[in-house]
């Protein structure tokens, strides 16, 4: 049995699935030995900084990556060296990161009064983490595009195993510091990086240059795309802090909320990992039964996995949280209901957004996440608890970008795209918070 299931992954799913399981179980722990050591106010600004960071950072980073494994690919099928691919991804990584760190020095004193309760060394932190998605995500790109899944999911692992073991020496020493547990996400994902630099490093060739035009544009679009997602799946955090600077218990505990009812998020990363290819393969070749067929099958796992998620977390959400991550008793069970069908939303809409992909309508994809982040924030404006107004906000936009992006994919657009030539892609949106 179990090898006829090995048989029916793609290959690189296994190791990856691995690696994704600890990088989750290493921000449980993280965020569960923070909650335990740092007061309400502390724990209140590394869950805000928690979640800039993998808004920003996954929305920005994880498309350099998508585009440097297709890139790879399609080199690598006519035995061309990746090196060019590799020098473009980094200097676009090292602009879009040096634009981050300009926006983040110059709103320095707004985010450190508004944010970080007061606390300006928590800035740099921001900074430094940052520039590790930076880093990682690049030569994640190199290891997916050249299929070594093997190294991939290995640094997975080491950056996940490095945030367990740094996070647990500062709970056993007793550090209180908010700054001390934001650096691990610095320190973590950089070493995990260093380790695993010696595949990367041997694909330095020289080669064809990659022309810059196409490069952007599909960068471009697939950034807005995946920034608009992360802005729904993680605004809600930030949203408490700034509708209410006061509320520091409900920002941590809806941060350590989110960590639970995301478990599925996790799930789904591995199998994302051959949903694109899979999709793209049946419409390139017109196959549209083959198409619908996977696409439902898809929706059907990411429904039974939402829903069996969803009603254990409505059901032992309020008391996981404070056993878990010591968080104040201000979210009840229908407040998990609520961010679990938020989160079910969210799954159709990964699932549906890769479907578009597939069919080369990156501008659809685009268009239905801008819609959501509109819906959500509307949904956030009425004078409603602070709780309820980001929970329904993340609901709503969930719903809308899922609404949208089915009714634009039943619009056949004909011919089909060309082939396109991807690699098997892991996501990593999740790699920081499910």
């Amino acid at each position: 049995m179990t090898g006829r299931l090995l048989r029916l992954v793609p290959p690189g799913t296994i190791p990856v699935g691995i690696g994704l399981a600890v990088v989750g179980l290493a921000a449980y722990v993280h965020l569960a030995l923070a909650g335990h050591n740092l007061d309400a106010a502390d724990y209140s600004s590394l869950s805000v900084l928690w979640s800039v960071v993998f808004t920003l950072g996954i929305g920005v980073f994880f498309p350099v990556e998508q585009e440097v494994a297709r890139l790879v690919a399609a080199r690598r099928t006519r035995g061309l060296p990746p090196g060019p691919v590799l020098a473009r991804g980094a200097a676009v990584a090292a602009i879009v990161l040096g634009l981050l760190l300009l926006l983040t020095i110059g709103t320095a004193d707004l985010l450190t009064d508004r944010l970080f309760d007061g606390d300006p060394t928590m800035v740099p932190a921001l900074g430094g983490a940052l520039a590790a998605l930076a880093v990682a995500h690049t030569t994640r790109g190199v290891l997916s595009g050249l299929r070594r899944f093997g190294w991939y999911g290995t640094q997975l692992g080491l950056d996940g195993g490095l945030r367990i073991g740094l996070v647990a020496a500062l709970a056993v020493t007793g550090v209180d510091s908010p700054v001390a547990y934001a650096l691990v996400l610095v320190v973590a994902p950089l070493a995990a990086v260093a380790l695993t630099a010696v595949p990367v490093a041997r694909t330095i060739g020289r080669g064809p240059a990659v022309p810059w035009p196409p490069l952007i544009r599909g960068l471009t679009l697939l950034t807005i795309s995946s920034l608009l997602a992360q802005v729904v799946v993680n605004v809600g955090v930030i949203n408490v802090r700034l509708l209410d600077p006061t509320d520091v218990a409900t920002a941590g505990a809806l941060l350590s909320a989110l960590v639970l009812v995301r478990i599925p998020l996790f799930v789904f990363g591995s199998m994302q990992a051959a949903l694109l290819p899979g999709l793209s393969t049946a419409a390139a070749t017109g196959d549209e039964p083959a198409f619908r067929a996977l696409l439902r099958r898809s929706l059907a796992v990411v429904t039974a996995l939402g829903a069996l998620g969803g009603i254990l977390a409505a059901l032992l959400g309020p008391w996981l949280v404070r056993a878990l991550f010591d968080t104040p008793d201000v979210l009840g069970h229908g407040d998990f209901a609520w961010l679990s069908v938020a989160t079910l939303a969210y799954l159709w809409a990964m699932v549906l957004g890769q479907a578009l992909l597939a069919r080369d309508r990156h501008h659809a994809q685009a268009l239905a996440w801008t819609v959501g982040v509109a819906a959500l924030a509307v949904a956030t404006l009425p004078p409603l608890p602070v709780a309820l107004r980001v929970e329904l906000g993340y609901t709503v936009g969930s719903v809308v970008a899922a609404a949208v992006m089915l009714a634009l994919l039943r619009r056949r657009r004909t011919p089909p795209p060309a082939p396109p030539a991807a690699a098997p892609i892991p996501a990593t949106t999740s790699g920081g918070a499910p």
